[in-house]
């Protein structure tokens, strides 16, 4: 493998000299600012996936594969993908720059502490919590609740441990008070800096955060504790995309990764509207399944940022539909039209929720060697009947030859079939209207049970004003239900909304559902004891 210096790669794709800072020879940021729009009518295509199972669905593969096919048949295309979290990376997922013939590269660099744009933010959260405290401790002259303190601290690891927390003990150490922490990537801030159109939007944002109430229940922000300028130089460098390329040398932004099960899971709009100025064709993706990453990139990101995504690329493989279907990990290499049959259903209740955004449907099938004739000849036959059209992606095993049939099906769709795009959240909805339409229109579920607790919270950020804000759904990538046991498509499921948590400077209420936690723990054999046996040089 020989990459290409990243000067060329910012040639490539139409980037000045001027705008580039290299980190070494094969990573840079990029100045928007300096930026000259190339292109005015740019494609948004998002790739998103079936409910995910451990038998793989590729979809961050599909999406660099589907780079590369468009390099194969001559057109320019740009890649937006968000950077990986240490916590997945040592836990249970591993690295997340593709695999095969179709990853972005340097894939380790990327993997860990990549241009330092995680370790800017999670000083950055840590240092606004810091200053809370230091508060309280110096007099406590805002009149801050101890009980009342809403901003967690944050680090990119999995440690269940930390959830739940007692701050300040021993002597002289402040005021004892309950806290925890977050994954970075589960923060608001992290949320804030892939919704921020620019510096200035950041800020804003940045100063309008809730961290904290009084003890006579009014909210105290960021602006408060006049630490918003201490944050802005953390993040200077953090706030620039950074430039690198698949390893067949295309060009490809990675700025941001939110959660898609906790926040909104996609890449930044800064990000997104450079790559819109200097490319006709842009590749986004939306973390985990269609449920979640691409509901949230379609009824936040794009009406946010002005949006218009012009087709919703679909990814699916045999093996983890066959297991939706209820054949077991260990057979899913044998042939099994039955469970195919069954287990298509939760790509078809997929599809069908990205056709109620009015975007065109592409159903990518990532191929694997024990994939038989049969089974493909029934998904092909299966998306015929469905009115879908359908491309088998190799680009695992060949890289961008692999990927062209698909980057040509794409193109045609682009070409042929215009996008009528639309929320399926409308304005005027209340907060609770809103998680109840996701769930029933998105999830498929019965209806919504919320707690007490998530009542009152919905009913206070409603007086606070913010009965317009967004809705952010933390649920299970596991299931189209808030189990996780629930496979393929659950069937008289109800939503469990057990409380509610406000993002004031995102402008989103996040839901949480089930069991799910903002501070994932490590599985009992993480990926960081796998990599025992590798070279560490």
């Amino acid at each position: 493998m020989r990459l290409l210096k990243i000067d060329k790669v910012a040639k490539k794709a139409g980037i000045p000299a001027s705008s580039i800072e290299p980190y070494g020879f094969y990573k840079a940021k990029v100045d928007p600012s300096k930026i000259k729009p190339r292109v005015t009518d740019s494609k948004l295509i998002l790739v998103t996936a079936i409910t995910p199972t451990k038998a793989g669905e590729g979809k961050t593969t599909t999406s660099i594969a589907l780079a590369e096919g468009f390099g194969k048949i001559g057109q320019p295309a740009m890649l937006c993908l968000r950077e990986p979290a240490l916590g997945p990376v040592f836990g249970l997922k591993g690295g997340a720059t593709g695999g095969g013939r179709a990853t972005i590269e340097p894939g380790e660099d990327i993997n860990l502490h990549f241009n330092g744009d995680f370790h800017a933010l999670t000083s950055s959260i840590n240092l606004i919590a810091a200053v809370i405290d230091n508060s309280m401790f110096q007099g406590n002259p805002l009149d801050i609740d101890p009980e009342r303190i809403v901003w967690k601290r944050a680090m990119d690891m999995n440690d269940r441990s930390l959830r739940e927390i007692t701050v300040a003990q021993g002597q002289s150490n402040g005021t004892p008070h309950p806290s925890g922490f977050l994954i970075t990537v589960a923060s608001e801030l992290m949320a804030i800096l892939c919704l921020a159109k620019d510096e200035e939007d950041f800020q804003d944002r940045l100063e309008q955060i809730i961290v904290a109430y009084t003890k006579g229940g009014k909210p105290l922000r960021v602006k408060d504790f006049r630490v918003s300028h201490a944050v802005m130089k953390l993040m200077k460098e953090a706030l620039k995309p950074n430039l690198v390329q698949t390893v067949e040398g295309q060009p490809v932004l990675v700025h941001g990764g939110p959660f898609a099960n906790i926040a909104h899971g996609c890449n930044s709009l800064i990000a997104l509207k450079l790559a819109s100025l200097l490319s006709p064709i842009v590749i986004t993706e939306a973390g985990f399944g269609a449920d979640l990453g691409a509901e949230k990139f379609l009824d936040i990101v794009s009406p946010l940022g002005g949006l218009k995504p012009s087709l919703a690329v679909v990814v699916a493989t045999v093996r983890a539909l066959k297991l939706h279907g209820g054949v077991p990990f260990e057979e899913l290499e044998k042939e099994n039209l039955m469970a195919l049959k069954e287990g298509v259903e939760n790509l078809r209740v997929h599809a069908e929720n990205m056709a109620k955004y009015g975007l065109p449907v592409l159903i990518a099938i990532n191929h694997f060697k024990s994939d038989t004739k049969k089974e493909t000849d029934f998904l092909i036959k299966w998306c015929e009947e469905n009115g879908y059209r359908v491309a088998f992606n190799k680009g695992y095993a060949l890289g961008g030859e692999g990927a062209k049939d698909m980057a040509k099906a794409c193109l045609d769709i682009l070409n042929e079939v215009p996008s009528a795009y639309r929320p399926l959240i409308e304005e005027g909805l209340s907060i609770k209207e809103k998680i109840e339409k996701i769930a029933r229109e998105i999830y498929r579920a019965d209806g919504v049970e919320f707690s007490d607790r998530a009542l009152e919270q919905i009913s206070q950020y409603e007086e606070l004003g913010y009965g317009d804000a967004y809705v952010c759904m933390a649920k299970t990538p596991a299931s189209l239900s808030d189990s996780p046991k629930a496979l393929n498509v659950p069937k008289g499921h109800i939503i469990h909304v057990r409380e509610c948590d406000l993002s004031a400077g995102a402008n989103f209420v996040v839901a949480l559902t089930g069991k799910v936690m903002t501070m994932p723990g490590l599985p009992k054999v993480p990926a960081a004891v796998k990599m025992e046996d590798e070279p560490w040089r």
